[in-house]
């Protein structure tokens, strides 16, 4: 099972670039009205394409979510 995991946006450090959908448009869009990027889907990827996402955001504003982890636990071996 691939590692995977959760991205937000710090809104107050977006600049709107778009590189972030540009990288993952089914993920992010850059709102015409506020300039900033949204969330328009469950924003989970696997570990690698979401650390090179949060190290392409020119503004730092994409980041990994370390208050949740959306890999479910594996359920303990009862055999």
């Amino acid at each position: 099972m691939t590692d995977q995991m959760r991205l937000r946006v710090d809104a107050g450090l977006c600049i709107g670039v778009g590189q972030c959908e540009l990288l993952e448009p089914k993920i992010f869009r850059v709102d015409d009205d506020t300039g900033t990027s949204t969330i328009v889907s469950a924003p989970i990827l696997p570990s690698r394409r979401a650390e090179a996402l949060v190290d392409q955001c020119p503004s730092g504003a994409i980041q990994i979510d370390p208050d949740v982890s959306p890999t479910p636990a594996t359920p303990p071996d009862t055999d």
